[in-house]
């Protein structure tokens, strides 16, 4: 794993030589984020030596390399899921890059359906915990120690500064926010009215595909993290309703720029 890891960062080293600060996961249907990216360079996945490659839509599959909130950045469009076929390894291979590259902040979107009734499409959520328990942890195997240590402490996985830095900044423009936690499933079946009621009684506010295995290997690691979901739907209703991915997409598109100027701040004040 380290090999691999070297090599990528050697390859990356030689494309684009500057120092990023700060590392940013993008979710689906929020790749237009990277406009605002004064961009210096762009990687495509699959030039990248052992980069797996983005199979899904909404996800354009490139590191993007430049300049935001007066700090060096470096932000995937695009991420790689587990239920893409991928273990665990290379759905976070991109953050163990990401570190060795030098970032010291890992910011994270995601789109997630809501289980609260009173929740609307469009809401922005602050991830303040997660539940990890539904899919496979990336950190079972052997521990590399040039990673971290063995049994990491995860009490505190996304950064209660971080989480009052946004807040501060939300609060400045009347951008109204949600707080919960996010329970990260497997897919890539959207979830059934059952798993939505059993997901909303274990204390999950939102649930999505993605994640939490990029936040153990982050926390793993030693990287402060914040996230930040967009509900892009609400799965339990009292009246019928169905989830299509194209849906996602669009609910995502129409809150990102809220997340965008949120995100653009954070990164300013680091």
């Amino acid at each position: 794993m380290m090999q691999k890891i070297n090599e990528a960062v050697a390859f990356i080293k030689e494309q684009y030589s500057n120092k990023p600060a700060v590392g940013i996961v993008l979710g689906s249907g929020l790749g237009s984020f990277t406009g605002e990216i004064a961009v210096e360079k762009e990687i495509p996945y699959s030039a990248i030596p052992h980069f797996p490659v983005s199979t899904v839509e909404g996800h354009s599959g490139k590191l993007i390399f430049g300049q935001l909130g007066g700090k060096n950045v470096v932000a995937m469009a695009g991420r790689f899921h587990y239920y893409e076929g991928y273990d665990t390894s290379a759905v976070v291979f991109p953050i163990r890059v990401m570190k060795f590259l030098g970032i010291e902040t890992l910011l994270v979107s995601n789109a997630a359906g809501g289980t609260k009734k009173d929740w609307h499409v469009g809401d922005l959520m602050i991830i303040k915990d997660h539940v990890s328990f539904f899919t496979p942890n990336p950190l079972v195997g052997k521990n590399i120690d040039a990673l971290g240590p063995r049994f990491p402490d995860m009490s505190e996985p996304y950064k209660k500064a971080l989480i009052d830095k946004v807040k501060a900044i939300a609060a400045k423009q009347n951008i109204a926010l949600r707080e919960g936690v996010y329970c990260g499933v497997t897919g890539p079946t959207f979830e059934t009215r059952a798993e939505y009621q059993l997901l909303s009684l274990i204390g999950g506010d939102a649930v999505g595909m993605s994640t939490v295995q990029e936040v153990i290997a982050a926390v793993h690691m030693g990287l402060p993290v914040f996230a930040m979901s967009v509900i892009t739907d609400i799965g339990i209703r009292d009246e019928e309703n169905t989830i299509t991915h194209d849906e996602v997409l669009q609910a995502a598109k129409d809150a990102e720029p809220k997340l965008t100027y949120i995100f653009k701040e954070l990164i300013a004040q680091l």
